[in-house]
């Protein structure tokens, strides 16, 4: 295994590729590991409606904005990752629960 390199010490397209690849490895492990809570959430909700907490979802998103600016990135690009992300979870998180109402 190599030692990831920093954006500076990266000098050719391929340096810069291959760390992408490595950052969206770990993204997509960590994305893995978050789906996992969100199915144990769709087990402990008993309502499909219990999916959208609309208060929840501001917290949460206030929180990424806070981090963004922090770690200087966009904070709107941020935004809409996490709501895309949210919004795909709401509509899972439904499924399962409605799912296992019916069976």
């Amino acid at each position: 295994m190599t030692t990831p390199k920093s954006p500076q010490d990266c000098q050719t397209k391929d340096d810069v590729r291959a760390e992408i690849d490595r950052v969206d490895q770990a993204l997509l492990s960590l994305f893995a590991e978050r789906h996992r809570y969100v199915t144990r959430m769709a087990e402990i909700k008993t309502d499909p409606h219990e999916a959208r907490d609309p208060a929840r979802i501001e917290s949460v998103i206030a929180k990424v904005r806070d981090r963004s600016l922090a770690l200087d990135l966009d904070e709107d690009q941020a935004e809409l990752v996490w709501r895309t992300l949210i919004d795909w979870n709401i509509n899972y998180e439904k499924g399962i629960i409605a799912a296992r109402r019916r069976g």
